[in-house]
């Protein structure tokens, strides 16, 4: 019993002392906290209301473009660059003593500026001056508030004279044009004041001066470089430069994704696609600024990292080659008197199982505005922005149409011979051809084969010198199994700002006839190559890409990061078609060029890759730049394009040629032929080379320009 009661008194005596050491420990913090609010409270709260941090982002170069086979295209080229940050507290007057300064060290250019900024320039400079420019009545009505400090502001400066102007000395017009730069950006955000041609001497005298020139840096900015000149240029792209930064009317879009007001962009094509992959992760700095805008401290957050690298599906050595043969056919057939309007041509190379562009090659005569003489510029982009009337091209999916509505079946026997229509010129292939199937329609493109197939498509039935009276929804029919292959509708490539074509607005019989054998659509280039692609692969609409990988960018020069992305070849569609259909058209795209007498047969026959497709001349009305010289009626001309796949067993490469306007009259050059032969020869060689590198003979182009009558 005594046991249990001095366990009992034991405890009692140890929560006794748990209490009072819990006791003394509140009691201590209890006087901490009081001593801090208390003693300390104010001094705390001066320095938190004294302290503010503000994150600053640094801009990065963009990042790099290669060729498929890893040769860069766009690079940044570092420049020596002159800067200016601008504090909170920074007033007017301090910045214009920089600049002061700062003129007198460096040779800024003065274009840009404006009479207006002279203006306000000459009453920071001449505040006195300024002030006697309001009477005294005027300031009698300010004081009164009857006019405010806008008023006052705008007669100052509609009472500046000319003379009040010519004193601005050029020191002060340059110390002007320093100012601008200064007072164009924000708050701690960089702003260039001269990165182009700054000299190692400017650079040097700047560095040494930096403590008597309060915000000014220098530093090493960037450009962005093109290895290829003006190859492939448009659709490149541009970005804009530091003066321009955000775009006006996307400028709430790109703030809102932390993007700075004098940050450059990319503007069009692939600079503007990609821009979110090219613009990379910039720098961020935190200032701890005091109340009164005064930098207390700077803390890195971040180191920033370019952007990130693009791999381009294109082949630079294929490009530049098939570039050369563009500008070249393009000379030779302007000698023709009857190619005066021909001024341009076009032609995409493309994988046809993948959708990869291996070459988008577009180039135009044009007159050169300061020498007056015509110049050869590249007009790549005018593969995907501007459509034509491109004929017989398109057979191959009228063939295939007929197939799908019942017109006609594999091995329907047509009669070729003119059509006699009521109240309609007579309508023939360029020869008649007698009782022909569907592989000899499109070996040597005959026009009422087609004609006849969508007459049965339309319900219609031709009687000789009889009217010819369809249904017109076949026009819907048509079209709608045309956009299968990719005519008529955006293919779905990886640039902005692509044209689906123009379909024409007005239906009738005879109209209907016309888009059979690609006479009244008008279609772009990279819609033939999704085109014939889709022919060469089976059926398969495969979308096309230019940009082939995203990489990790690299510090070391011209090398190339780990892949982040591959771009995965996109199936579209399937056209509606059985394999054996597909198969036929394959073998009547081969008959064309090797076989008797189809229509490509003189310039493709003796090819060692074994080549298909369809040739196509298309009688359309100039819409060139030199329209406006004809009046309401513009003339007749021939538009030529070509079509074709290789090997034909199995192809590996599809390709696109379009030559508007090639030449008026009912004859002319077959530049269409010529350009094919030589780009589909290039192709084969240049893969030849690189299979053998130690061979070291010429690549052999096949050239020869023929004069063929219009067969289509």
């Amino acid at each position: 019993m005594n046991v249990v009661k001095k366990k009992k008194k034991n405890v009692s005596f140890r929560l006794n002392i748990l209490f009072f050491v819990v006791f003394l420990l509140f009691s201590v913090l209890i006087l901490r906290l009081g001593l801090v609010q208390i003693v300390y409270g104010e001094d705390f709260k001066r320095e938190i209301e004294r302290t503010e941090d503000i994150t600053v982002n640094n801009p990065v170069p963009r990042g790099k473009m290669f060729d498929r086979n890893g040769k860069v295209i766009v690079d940044n080229t570092p420049l020596n660059a002159i800067t200016y940050t601008k504090f909170q507290n920074t007033s007017q007057e301090e910045m214009l003593g920089t600049a002061e300064n700062l003129a007198k060290l460096i040779v800024k250019d003065t274009s840009k500026v404006r009479e207006r900024d002279k203006k306000d320039f000459w009453i920071l400079k001449n505040p006195e001056e300024a002030k006697e420019k309001i009477t005294e009545e005027e300031w009698a009505l300010y004081n009164e508030k009857q006019i405010d400090d806008k008023k006052i502001y705008n007669l100052q400066l509609e009472r500046i004279t000319k003379k009040d102007l010519e004193s601005l000395t050029s020191h002060d017009i340059e110390t002007l044009a320093i100012y601008r730069e200064f007072n164009s950006g924000y708050a701690l955000t960089q702003q260039i004041v001269k990165n182009k041609d700054v000299t190692p001497e400017e650079f040097a005298v700047v560095s040494e001066n930096l403590e008597s020139l309060p915000g000014v840096d220098t530093t090493t900015d960037w450009e962005r470089y093109y290895a290829f000149g003006n190859t492939l240029k448009t659709v490149l792209g541009n970005v804009t430069s530091s003066d321009e930064g955000l775009p006006k009317d996307q400028l709430n879009e790109y703030l809102a994704r932390d993007y700075s007001r004098n940050d450059r962009v990319g503007k069009s094509y692939i600079e503007l696609q990609y821009e979110e992959v090219l613009h990379g992760q910039k720098g961020k700095v935190k200032n701890i600024t005091d109340k009164a805008g005064n930098i207390l401290s700077t803390e890195v957050i971040s180191e920033g990292e370019r952007g990130k690298d693009l791999v381009l599906t294109v082949d630079m050595d294929l490009q530049l080659e098939v570039e050369k043969i563009l500008e070249e056919e393009l000379w030779n057939a302007k000698k023709n008197p009857k190619s005066t309007l021909l001024d341009r041509a076009f032609v995409v190379l493309m994988n046809p199982h993948t959708g990869e562009i291996l070459t988008m090659a577009g180039k135009q005569i044009a007159k050169n505005e300061e020498t007056g003489k015509q110049e050869m510029r590249d007009f790549a982009l005018g593969n995907i922005t501007t459509s034509y009337e491109v004929g017989s091209a398109v057979k191959g999916a009228t063939i295939l149409t007929g197939y799908q509505t019942g017109a006609i079946h594999p091995g329907t026997v047509l009669y070729d011979s003119p059509l006699q229509i009521k109240d309609t010129p007579v309508k023939s292939s360029w020869k008649n051809f007698g009782s022909i199937n569907d592989l000899r329609a499109l070996q040597v493109s005959s026009n009422v084969y087609m004609w006849k197939t969508v007459i049965e498509m339309g319900r219609g039935q031709y009687v000789p010198n009889g009217p010819l009276k369809l249904d017109l929804t076949a026009f819907d029919t048509l079209r709608q199994s045309f956009s299968q292959f990719g005519l008529g509708v955006k293919t779905g490539i990886d640039l902005p700002n692509e044209s689906t074509g123009y379909p024409g607005p007005v239906k009738h019989s005879g109209l209907l006839l016309d888009l059979a054998i690609g006479q009244y659509d008008t279609y772009t280039v990279m819609q033939l190559a999704q085109y014939v692609s889709t022919i060469a692969n089976g059926g398969y609409r495969v979308q096309p890409h230019i940009v082939k990988e995203i990489r990790e960018p690299v510090l070391e020069n011209n090398e190339m990061g780990p892949v982040i992305k591959a771009i995965e070849p996109t199936i579209l569609n399937r056209i509606d078609a059985k394999d054996e259909w597909i198969d036929r058209v394959q073998e009547g795209f081969r008959m064309v060029m090797q076989v008797g007498d189809g229509t490509a047969t003189g310039y493709f026959r003796d090819a060692g890759y074994s080549p298909a497709g369809k040739t196509g001349t298309a009688q359309a009305f100039y819409d060139g730049p030199e329209r406006s010289k004809f009046g309401k009626i513009p003339p007749k001309v021939m538009n030529l394009s070509l079509v074709s796949f290789a090997p034909s067993e199995n192809p590996e490469v599809a390709m696109a040629v379009l030559v508007p306007w090639a030449y008026q009259g009912n004859s002319g050059p077959s530049t269409n032929n010529v350009i094919g032969r030589r780009v589909l020869d290039t192709y084969f060689n240049l893969k030849e080379l690189r299979q053998t590198p130690t061979t070291s003979e010429e690549v052999t182009i096949t050239d020869g320009t023929q004069t063929t009558e219009n067969n289509e």
